[in-house]
């Protein structure tokens, strides 16, 4: 697979102190402190797999609003489209001051670190798993854009990744008004949402009541057939038991996004849904693997 360069690499990376890392992971600035408030599922899975890889990167945050100019910046394209057509930029991007690469997609990010580091850190990301066979149902109900990969590389843990996307995009109304922003763009920022989302207001977008109550139950449904994958191995709490791999961190990206959005007890019924699977897969991606640099 090959990424889009910087042509200015080189000559940056003369110019650069090396005691500077040559990795700068571009993510979401969610409110501060950002180490506890940073949430968006897909940042958080690349961020698992760097700090799985164990290579040193530099985090530069990038407000909400800011997305489009910083990712066409860095010469980065739209991995996604809005319902219209339209490109949606987003977060993260991985730049490599070294080889000049710019990989803009969490599973493409991922992919380059195993291609670029291969025996750095904790080994694989991607080792051989036959049975990731997770199928999202009701996924044609899905309107909230995702990336499409037409590539056929790891091509199991790529239908993994569309498939987990699916399952809690379903559910996304549940989590989107937990998110914590900086003051001065908090209101820019929920607007922003409403107009891609066509609501009427950022009220208007939350759910509330029993719908609420039906739609936790509708993710802990829809998560049944995740859950069976996990306990198959009764050694936990990864997929593969002690060994964690990228279709960990895939799940992990969207468990980090319901700890810090959820109300307080309705996480705690999250973490013990399904003998308790998700909760301990996420306490020990956060203990391993959790770092914000």
């Amino acid at each position: 697979m090959s990424f889009p360069v910087d042509n200015t690499a080189g000559n940056n990376n003369a110019n650069t102190m090396a005691s500077d890392p040559r990795l700068i992971y571009y993510d979401i600035a969610f409110a501060v402190p950002r180490e506890k408030n940073t949430a968006a599922p897909n940042p958080w899975k690349a961020r698992y797999a760097l700090n799985f890889k164990g290579v040193p990167y530099k985090t530069e945050w990038v407000q909400m609003l800011d997305i489009t100019k910083v990712r066409k910046g860095l010469g980065a394209s739209a991995c996604r489209k809005f319902a219209d057509g339209a490109d949606y930029y987003t977060l993260p991007v991985l730049k490599d001051s070294t080889t000049g690469a710019i990989v803009g997609d969490s599973f493409d990010i991922a992919l380059y670190l195993q291609e670029t580091f291969p025996d750095s850190g904790s080994g694989d990301l991607f080792p051989e798993q036959p049975d990731l066979n997770y199928v999202c149902p009701g996924a044609e109900e899905v309107l909230i854009p995702l990336s499409k990969r037409e590539d056929v590389q790891h091509k199991d843990y790529s239908k993994f990744n569309t498939n987990v996307d699916w399952a809690f995009t379903l559910h996304t109304a549940l989590m989107a008004s937990g998110m914590k922003w900086d003051k001065e763009f908090e209101q820019g920022i929920k607007d922003e949402f409403v107009r891609r989302l066509g609501a009427k207001s950022w009220e208007d977008m939350g759910v509330y009541g029993e719908k609420r109550v039906h739609m936790l139950e509708s993710l802990k449904q829809t998560l049944t057939g995740l859950a069976g994958l996990y306990k198959r191995n009764e050694n936990g709490p990864f997929l593969l038991g002690d060994r964690a791999s990228h279709a960990d961190f895939i799940v992990g990206g969207w468990l980090r996004f319901m700890e810090r959005t959820l109300p307080a007890d309705e996480w705690k019924q999250a973490e013990g849904w399904h003998d308790g699977v998700f909760g301990k897969l996420h306490a020990a991606l956060q203990e391993r693997f959790g770092d914000v640099k």
